[in-house]
């Protein structure tokens, strides 16, 4: 079921939202959909979703029509968070699987299975504003893919969560990627979105400014990093043509370079100075790439 945004346009008043936007979306893969705030990520999930319509283009899913009437195969968990505070888990989670279509038994055997997962399992009788913003986090979650949706919209996953927790959510992704659903991925952290994608899209005031899969785009990106770690001063190495950016660490310092030979430049440098510990030649990191191509950091 792949899904496919043709020439997607949204305009509110005088203000286009998103521009134009043609994507192919892999089906069984995590695409990661990526933007600074404000590019159009939101918009164009709702779009999707059937909650607003496109203003221009075409939006299809498995070569058919996609909406609100397809929401009983579709999982969405929001940026900002919708859950009822004064209702119990238990009643909260069944009530929206019950809206998707699903019996009262069966969800019932998905929330059990999915809580015991979670390592939460107490938490059924409990109401939301008792949990932790983390535990709440989880249970947005489960509503999300109770009724075991084929494509799962998810915005910002991680926001609000340790890193045992997102662990936690991250390897559940993975599984119901790997048991066939179709995954869309939002997130402004960028190493979340290398772990688990494999193409992605960069959008920019509404347009897309990389498109692909992340092994291409690193490898077309050129620009490579090099870390060193010596005994001696490194400060000179950012003089030598062809380094773009220097940061230094204590004894160790990264640098950005135009390409493979530049790194060669360096090596030679370093050579016979003194005790080096540490010489690595890496590819760009998505947070590099991002950056260039947007102009603003997440760090």
């Amino acid at each position: 079921m792949t899904l496919k945004l043709h020439n997607v346009s949204k305009q509110f008043g005088g203000f286009t939202a998103v521009d134009q936007l043609s994507l192919e979306i892999p089906e069984k893969q995590i695409f990661g959909f990526l933007g600074a705030n404000g590019a159009g990520k939101t918009t164009t999930f709702r779009m999707i979703l059937g909650l607003i319509e496109e203003s221009g283009g075409e939006i299809t899913w498995n070569n058919g029509m996609i909406g609100y009437g397809q929401s009983h195969l579709i999982g969405y968990l929001p940026e900002e968070r919708g859950l009822y505070p004064k209702m119990k888990v238990v009643d909260q989670l069944v009530y929206l699987a019950r809206l998707r279509g699903m019996n009262r038994s069966d969800a019932l055997r998905e929330l059990e299975f999915w809580l015991e997962k979670f390592k939460v399992p107490d938490y059924k009788k409990r109401k939301v504003e008792d949990l932790s913003k983390g535990n709440q986090q989880k249970i947005q979650f489960i509503s999300a893919v109770l009724h075991k949706p084929k494509l799962l919209i998810l915005d910002e996953p991680f926001s609000g969560l340790d890193p045992v927790n997102v662990e936690m959510l991250k390897e559940a992704v993975v599984e119901l990627k790997n048991a066939g659903t179709s995954i869309v991925f939002s997130s402004h952290r960028m190493e979340h979105v290398e772990e688990l994608c494999e193409n992605l899209c960069i959008l920019h005031h509404g347009k897309p400014v990389l498109h692909g899969g992340l092994k291409e785009i690193k490898r077309s990106f050129g620009k490579k990093n090099v870390r060193v770690s010596a005994d001696f001063d490194l400060d000179y190495l950012k003089e030598i043509p062809g380094v773009t950016k220097f940061k230094r660490y204590g004894d160790s310092c990264e640098l950005q370079v135009e390409n493979e030979k530049v790194s060669q430049v360096i090596f030679k440098e370093i050579t016979g100075k003194g005790f080096v510990r540490t010489f690595d030649l890496e590819e760009p990191s998505l947070n590099d790439i991002f950056i260039e191509k947007v102009g603003a950091s997440y760090e």
